[in-house]
């Protein structure tokens, strides 16, 4: 589907999308600055190690950790290699495909996450849900369903990656 950039938005569309990114931006900017002070993680961190406490195994090749969390492969290749310097992960090979590698969390890094995640959750209640009435909650559910099932119909690589990732 095209998309159509000639039809300037109206007032109320401004107010609504500048809305959004001025809170997208702030909300993830404290989010991230309160996890690194009480626990030494960034949000970057928590979301690789996350993604690795819920993968079977805690193991993901490095192509289902990046569908998990949305990088491009130098940014996840960089923060990886800082990772394993920290003994957060460890790199290892796959052993179905030599030119692949697969992350392990590692005892420290499980550690690390399950402490932080009282207080990611804490964050995100104060900052965010606890604000919101039970139907605010649930329009915030549908509209991120929406955008979401829609930049998936423009992206069916990653979509068929994605699912493919969740098998592994």
């Amino acid at each position: 589907m095209a998309i159509n950039a000639t039809q300037a938005l109206t007032a109320r569309e401004e107010r609504a999308w500048d809305g959004y990114r001025r809170m997208q931006s702030l909300l993830s900017s404290q989010l991230n600055r309160q996890l690194i002070q009480e626990t030494g993680l960034s949000d970057a961190d928590y979301a690789i190690l996350s993604a690795l406490l819920t993968a079977p195994d805690h193991r993901l090749r490095g192509m289902a950790l990046r569908c998990e969390v949305q990088w491009e492969k130098s940014r996840l290749s960089h923060h990886l290699g800082r990772m394993q310097t920290r003994g957060l992960v460890l790199r290892e090979d796959c052993l179905e495909d030599s030119r692949g590698a697969v992350f392990r969390l590692t005892e420290a890094g499980r550690a690390a996450v399950e402490a932080a995640t009282d207080d990611r959750v804490a964050a995100v209640r104060t900052y965010l849900l606890d604000l919101l009435t039970p139907e605010q909650l649930d329009a915030l559910t549908e509209i991120s369903g929406a955008v979401l099932a829609r930049l998936a119909q423009d992206d069916p690589h990653r979509r068929a990656v994605a699912e493919l990732a969740r098998g592994v």
